[in-house]
């Protein structure tokens, strides 16, 4: 049974049968927006990832410059390592070239991998 206005047991009301069809435009605004942050997240670790691989990098190649030179005690391929590992990284190549260190550190995070490298050693030596 209908009362000409519309489907039985449902009355239309004065704004023509739109009523919650902002409620449906906001909840699609509202998961575009959640969408958006979750893929932000992803990019936003992915940068943190790569940030703290080149810290570790930078670090792991003074360290290895700084033992190479005598500064400190110690291989200069171990100090960088240790340094990598303080650093949230794993060392994944060290290379001796004339009184230059030049190492090679990844950062995994979840599915994330960030490698980096590094140069150290005294200005203007070039291989």
């Amino acid at each position: 049974m209908t009362d000409g206005e519309g489907v039985a047991g449902r009355h239309r009301g004065p704004d023509g049968g739109e009523a919650g069809a902002a409620t449906v435009v906001a909840m699609a605004i509202l998961g575009a927006v959640v969408a958006l942050a979750v893929a932000m997240v992803g990019v936003l670790g992915a940068s943190v990832a790569a940030q703290q691989a080149a810290n570790a990098a930078d670090a792991a190649a003074l360290a290895a410059a700084d033992a190479l030179s005598g500064a400190v005690a110690g291989e200069p391929c171990t100090s960088a390592a240790e340094l990598a590992e303080r650093n949230g990284a794993n060392l994944v190549a060290c290379e001796v070239v004339g009184p230059t260190a030049v190492v090679a550190v990844e950062v995994v995070r979840g599915p994330i991998r960030a490698v980096a490298d590094a140069r150290a050693g005294p200005p203007g030596w070039s291989r």
